[in-house]
């Protein structure tokens, strides 16, 4: 039943809400409002436990120096599965690897999970704390889309949702005179982020003709037989095969192009992203038929290359490509 995958993609989903917070700047201004030192608040991973024994640990020959505020840290705290976002379990969807267009790959539909975070604020200033919070609440109305790449091998990006779910303060005054005093905002947000299953090679399964017979009146009646197989509708090779010698529009079946001896009848060729079905040709003039496969029939100009579509083109269909069909 299982097999061994990972993805990354509870550790991107860390990095990337952590990567949100790591321009928060906190300015000191004098009596003039002339700024007198600008601070980049430093951010850590860890919980709150841990930074407040560090704020409260007494210099010795060992710790020389205490932790320098103001300072955030961010900690995943819970992580809970979402019904309210979960597909058909058995739905698949089909794509290609990313490094290889042609290796197909059948992926299953992800699991919506919410991952919970925890973003600690503390700063020794009032002002500080401020200064951070009011850089911070602005992007969440209340959540800021956070565009992930989930899957790497094939390319699968997804926009997660980042909401914030409220806010709680603490103040600690209390004690002697020479104790250490620190605010702490804490805010939590949940961000509704995807896991995928294992990503399967299918690059073999892909159906790519079908035939269908049929037989009349049973034995020894006429049988007629309809098959068909995806063919390319534009150009994926890159070859030129000529250029448009004039500008055409949208009504021109007779086009002049500067050397038709590479163009052969009845095959089919893409100017721009329109597809045009070569009839016949006279010299350097071409009859054709335009918009074929239903493509869009748009005005060309002078100079533009006419590419060829060929079976090599037809091997090179990316999956979920739009595409035409032969028919026999």
């Amino acid at each position: 039943m299982f097999e061994y995958f990972y993805h990354e993609i509870l550790r991107n989903t860390i990095i990337g809400f952590g990567s949100l917070f790591n321009n928060i700047v906190v300015k000191h201004t004098d009596d003039s409002d002339d700024v007198v030192s600008v601070i980049k608040v430093p951010l850590a991973y860890g919980p709150t436990q841990k930074f407040l024994a560090r704020l409260e640990q007494v210099p010795d020959l060992n710790k020389p120096v205490q932790i320098t505020l103001p300072r955030m840290s961010f900690e995943f705290v819970g992580l809970t599965y979402d019904p309210s976002r979960k597909v058909t379990t058995t739905q698949t969807f089909i794509t290609y690897l990313e490094s290889d267009k042609k290796q197909i790959r059948k992926v299953y539909m992800p699991v919506p999970y919410n991952m919970q975070f925890e973003l600690n604020i503390y700063t020794k200033l009032n002002d500080d704390m401020l200064q951070i919070i009011e850089q911070i609440l602005p992007y969440f109305q209340p959540a800021y889309t956070l565009t992930l790449n989930l899957v790497k091998t094939i390319g699968e990006k997804r926009d997660i949702p980042v909401v914030l779910d409220g806010i709680s303060m603490d103040d600690q005054y209390e004690g002697t005179f020479d104790t250490r005093r620190v605010l702490i905002y804490t805010i939590r947000f949940t961000a509704k982020t995807y896991l995928f299953g294992p990503v399967s090679d299918v690059s073999k399964d892909i159906i790519k003709k079908v035939s269908i017979g049929y037989i009349a009146n049973g034995t020894g009646g006429r049988d007629l037989t309809y098959s068909v197989e995806p063919r390319a509708i534009k150009n994926y090779t890159g070859n030129i095969l000529t250029t448009l010698s004039q500008d055409i529009n949208e009504t021109d079946v007779n086009i002049n192009v500067d050397d038709a001896s590479g163009i052969v009848p009845e095959t089919y060729v893409s100017i721009d992203n329109e597809e045009l079905y070569i009839k016949s040709k006279s010299g350097n003039i071409l009859t054709v038929e335009r918009g074929s496969d239903n493509t869009t029939i748009t005005k060309h100009v002078l100079g533009t290359s006419i590419k060829s579509i060929t079976a090599a083109d037809n091997a090179l269909i990316p999956a979920g490509d739009d595409f035409g069909f032969s028919v026999t």
